[in-house]
């Protein structure tokens, strides 16, 4: 059955083995291309996604130019770009659809973390992108007074921890983004998450698949997509689902086509 929602996947991976892949801890991904992904997402009504860079595709763009094009309309890119790159590269990205700069804090493949307020504040000035980061909700506290200098930030998997989420939870009332995603990795109370940081701040939870969860205990289930309508209801899981990524990744534009309200049942074949 068809899913009456739209949907932005806030957070996935594709892996082509047609470009360079760079081993991490000895690690090398299997492939997954576009192809692989579309078809995985295809009970969803899928209105465009965020393709984010792994550690195991360092500062490599090419994948993701490719992946870009492949995809089309509504979907973006989330890059890992080193210390060293050109202002008309930046510019260049943002044209082929790239619209944030991700560090990866607990596998690497990104610029260092000392390197982040003047990286942030770079691509925010030249292309407005924001930063991801991939980190463990716990170590935010020692970072919190650098985040809240940047102009925007979004955090990975629920920060993945319990311990962490107090801090997560002021970052998220003073304008951080989270994705509600990697709920295979986390070790915390999901439906709870969900309640608290949504209610901190209704804009910030976006949900993503991670597909194909590389080095996850497990991958994306459909559980995982109706665990957000269950737990925060029909009105905030479109907030989830839509309407708060659509708002982050293309500043408040409607997507081309899409609906911003559920379809009815009547709609769906």
């Amino acid at each position: 059955m068809a899913e009456t929602f739209p949907l932005f996947d806030s957070h996935f991976h594709i892996i082509d083995p047609r470009f360079p892949l760079v081993p991490n801890q000895g690690y090398v991904p299997e492939s997954f291309t576009c192809a692989d992904y579309l078809s995985w997402m295809s009970r969803y009504d899928l209105r465009g996604g965020a393709i984010v860079s792994g550690s195991f595709q360092g500062v490599d763009q090419s994948y993701l130019i490719s992946a870009l094009a492949t995809l089309g309309e509504g979907y973006v890119g989330v890059t890992q770009l080193p210390l060293s790159v050109a202002d008309e590269q930046i510019a260049e990205l943002h044209e082929r659809g790239v619209r944030a700069l991700r560090f990866n804090l607990r596998r690497g493949g990104s610029e260092q973390i000392e390197y982040m307020k003047s990286m942030a504040q770079r691509v925010y000035d030249i292309a407005g992108w924001h930063v991801e980061l991939y980190i463990d909700s716990r170590e935010l506290s020692e970072l919190k007074g650098l985040l809240l200098k940047l102009p925007l930030v979004c955090i990975d998997h629920l920060g993945f921890s319990r311990e962490g989420l107090p801090v997560l939870m002021s970052l998220v009332e003073q304008g951080a983004r989270v994705k509600a995603s990697g709920f295979g990795r986390v070790e915390l109370d999901i439906a709870q998450a969900l309640r608290d940081l949504y209610q901190a701040n209704p804009q910030a939870l976006m949900l993503g698949s991670d597909l194909p969860g590389t080095r996850a205990p497990r991958t994306f289930q459909h559980s995982d997509y109706t665990l957000v309508r269950d737990v925060l209801g029909d009105t905030a899981a479109n907030d989830v689902y839509y309407l708060n990524a659509q708002a982050l990744y293309f500043a408040g534009q409607p997507v081309a086509g899409a609906p911003v309200t559920p379809a009815s049942s009547e709609d769906v074949i």
